[in-house]
Order: structure tokens, then C-alpha cells, then sequence
């Protein structure tokens, strides 16, 4: 964490069950060199104290617009910051933010701040689910703003559910991903990243298709993740999850959209992530009306889809990093090498789909990441942008043992 050293993080905390975790981020913070200036919403004054804060940050806590002798203390904020950072994120705040709603000192340097804003979201499941605070968030994030998702777990209450804060090690982590090797001088900088997501959905007639469950969120986190080091970044996706600044998006609904979209762009790209689920099979022939049941059970048949990743595989530019993903519900590492064999890629991405909480439609995954040399790293459970930055640190990795230079003109 070196790469923190010096830094200025504004350090807001909104009033929530969450608050308490604040202290933690900022215990890190600056134990990692950072220089953290506290923030509190009144709400969050009902859940920890200034006291406990101010002793843990870089200087006494801020409260409000009054406080002092400074007039304009949400300027000085602002235009010192290297990063704002906002732990726990509420739904009030993302609306407020979202809406340009300056009521507290919070949203006041949320506002006449020009530095890098990070929001990391913490409420119950129904909250956040609920589409205001979805739209909210796209807003923000076609704005800039980094949004580091919140977890599954225990909320208050004793519910369980999507919302939990992430842990404070996941936060002060992805701000180190974009104050040190990330967006600002990052590892990636200079790079032309390709990333696929999603699912494709093969059409039999004009209403029903065959399809996978693949949600695309571990493909988009990949794509985020690559964005903020630096990277210049497509990405292929069947979803219409939001993209964030610095995201180039292709859309794409079957397997021959996709293969012709990431043949045409392949060449040119210095790393490949093929993290969609790409369908094997499609129709023939796709009926040119709505098949009806009184007409009989219909017979489909099925051709096989291009291999993509095979191809790209083949046809692989010197210093080029290829990554495959194999989603497998049983002898998973023996399927897992067998592919990265066979497609000639330099990375593969596993996971055992069948698990509890991994791959396919949950905010979570867990992978085992194989590398061409014959090694092995696993990454247990967590969220999926933590696993988009094990994916690409071992891509960096792979760059730097003989890829080719930087594109970067």
C-alpha cells in the first residue's frame, strides 16, 4: 500500500448500521500513508463518535459548514483531495449526490470536488435493490464516480442479503487500485484491453431462444477493473448493465454477433478476456413465426457455434495476453487445464458454477486462475470486482514476463 503514501482522502461516513467500519478504513488509510480528512453526516454522529475518528484519522472530524473559522471548508475539502472517498454510501447520499443536492458539508464536497470520487454503498437488500437507487448509482457512474459494490452477508437485524458494506480491507484496496497502480499512472495505462460478458441467446423463433444463466457482472467487473488502471477498454456484452467512463460498449445478443464482433477487434488488442459464456449449440434454421404447441413438440436442430476463443488462440499476436473463463460443475481443475491447453491461452479462469453463491447470477464468485506455465492461484469467495483484480494482476504479470509494449501513442 506505498502507493498511498502522501495521499490526501477525504473520508466520508453516512449515517448507517456501516458507520462503524468507517474507522477501520481509516485506521489503514493511514497506516498505508495517507493523509485522511474526516467527513461526517449528521446521521452518522447516531453510530460512532467523533472522538474514536479523529483519533484514528489525520485530522479532527468535520461535521458541518460552520465549523471553525474557514468559510468555504467544502472548497478547501474539495480541492485538496486527492480522492473522496464515501464509507458507508447511503441511499440518501446517492440520491442527493446523483441529483447535485448540496444540504450537508458531505454533499457540498461531494459537489465542488474535481478529484476522483469513490462510493462504497452499505444498506438492506430491499433498499438496495430497489430501482431509484439502481438508477441512482448509473447515474453516478456515467458520471465518473467509483462505485465499489456492496457484499452478500448479515445486515442488521439479522437479515441476510445483498448490501453488507464491503470489508474495509476490499475498500482501502480498490483505493489503492486507483490512487497507485490504478487509473492515475496504472499498470495498465497505455493498454488496449478486450473483455467479453454475458450470455448469448441463441433464437429459435421469434420469441423463445436458448440461453445460459451468465449475468455478465463478473465480465463488466472485469471491464471496470481494467478501466480504472489505466486501460483503454472494449467491451463485447450481451447485458445492459451500466459501463463506466473509459469503457468502450459493443453490444452483441448470439454467438456469431459476438465472434464477429471480437475477431474484428482482436488484432489490435494487447489483452483478451473472453469472460462471456458463449453458447456451444445454435439453431439451424430459426422458424420465421412463434412455434405453437397445438403444432406438435418442435424439432430443433442445433449446429455447433465458432470457437472464439480456439481462434483466438490461433491466431495470437506476439506478446498478446489471451484469458479464457471455463465454468464447470464438476472435476473442475482437470476440465480447467484441459481447456487452457487446448485453446492456447495464456490465463484460464475456472469456477465450479454448482457451489453456493459462485458464477452465475450472484454478486459473488469464486476461481481458480491457471496459468500457462502450469500454476495455480485460487481466489476464495468474494465479490467480483476483488476477482476482476486477481484476474488482471496476473494479466499484468503476464505482460510484464514478454508481452509486447505499450500501444500507447
Amino acid at each position: 500500500m506505498t502507493d498511498l503514501a502522501g495521499r490526501r482522502v477525504v473520508l466520508g461516513v453516512c449515517g448507517g448500521i456501516a458507520a462503524y467500519k468507517a474507522i477501520e478504513v481509516s485506521r489503514r488509510l493511514v497506516d498505508a500513508g495517507a493523509h485522511v480528512a474526516p467527513v461526517m453526516t449528521s446521521g452518522a454522529r447516531h453510530f460512532i463518535g467523533e472522538t474514536t475518528l479523529s483519533a484514528l484519522a489525520s485530522e479532527p472530524v468535520r461535521t458541518s459548514l460552520w465549523d471553525g473559522g474557514d468559510p468555504i471548508p467544502h472548497t478547501r475539502l474539495g480541492q485538496g483531495a486527492d480522492l473522496v472517498l464515501v464509507a458507508p454510501a447511503t441511499a440518501r447520499l446517492l440520491s442527493a449526490y446523483a441529483a447535485g443536492y448540496s444540504h450537508d458539508l458531505l454533499t457540498n464536497v461531494l459537489l465542488a470536488t474535481r478529484a476522483p470520487v469513490m462510493v462504497c454503498p452499505a444498506m438492506h437488500t430491499e433498499m438496495w435493490e430497489h430501482p431509484a437507487v439502481q438508477a441512482n448509482l448509473e447515474v453516478l457512474r456515467s458520471r465518473g464516480v467509483h462505485v465499489v459494490e456492496p457484499g452478500v452477508g448479515r445486515l442488521a437485524g439479522g437479515d441476510v442479503g445483498a448490501g453488507r458494506l464491503a470489508e474495509p480491507a476490499d475498500i482501502v484496496a480498490a483505493v489503492a487500485g486507483l490512487l497507485g497502480s490504478g487509473a492515475a499512472g496504472g499498470d495498465l495505462r497505455g493498454r488496449r484491453v478486450l473483455v467479453t460478458a454475458g450470455g448469448t441467446r441463441e433464437p429459435i423463433d421469434p420469441v423463445r431462444f436458448i440461453a445460459n444463466r451468465s449475468s455478465g457482472k463478473q465480465g463488466h467487473a472485469l471491464a471496470e477493473e481494467a478501466a480504472a488502471r489505466g486501460a483503454a477498454v472494449t467491451l463485447v456484452t450481451t447485458t445492459d448493465l451500466a459501463v463506466g467512463p473509459g469503457v468502450e460498449r459493443v453490444a452483441v445478443g448470439t454467438a456469431d454477433e459476438l465472434h464477429r464482433a471480437v475477431m474484428a477487434r482482436a488484432a489490435e488488442q494487447d489483452v483478451v478476456v473472453m469472460a462471456a459464456a458463449v453458447a456451444d449449440f445454435t439453431p439451424v434454421a430459426v422458424a420465421p413465426s412463434k412455434l405453437k404447441k397445438r403444432d406438435g413438440v418442435p424439432v430443433v436442430e442445433l449446429r455447433p457455434t465458432a470457437d472464439v476463443l480456439a481462434e483466438l488462440g490461433a491466431a495470437k499476436p506476439a506478446g498478446q495476453v489471451l484469458v479464457g473463463f471455463a465454468a464447470e460443475t464438476d472435476d473442475v481443475v482437470a476440465n480447467a487445464a484441459a481447456k487452457l491447453a487446448a485453446k492456447g491461452a495464456d490465463l484460464l479462469v475456472a469456477n465450479d458454477v454448482a457451489a453456493e453463491g459462485v458464477g452465475f447470477e450472484h454478486d459473488t464468485n469464486e476461481v481458480l486462475i491457471l496459468h500457462r506455465d502450469g500454476g495455480q492461484h485460487h481466489v476464495p469467495l468474494t465479490d467480483k470486482r476483488s476477482v476482476a483484480r486477481a484476474v488482471l494482476d496476473a494479466v499484468v504479470a503476464e505482460l510484464a514476463r514478454g508481452a509486447a509494449p505499450s500501444r500507447e501513442t
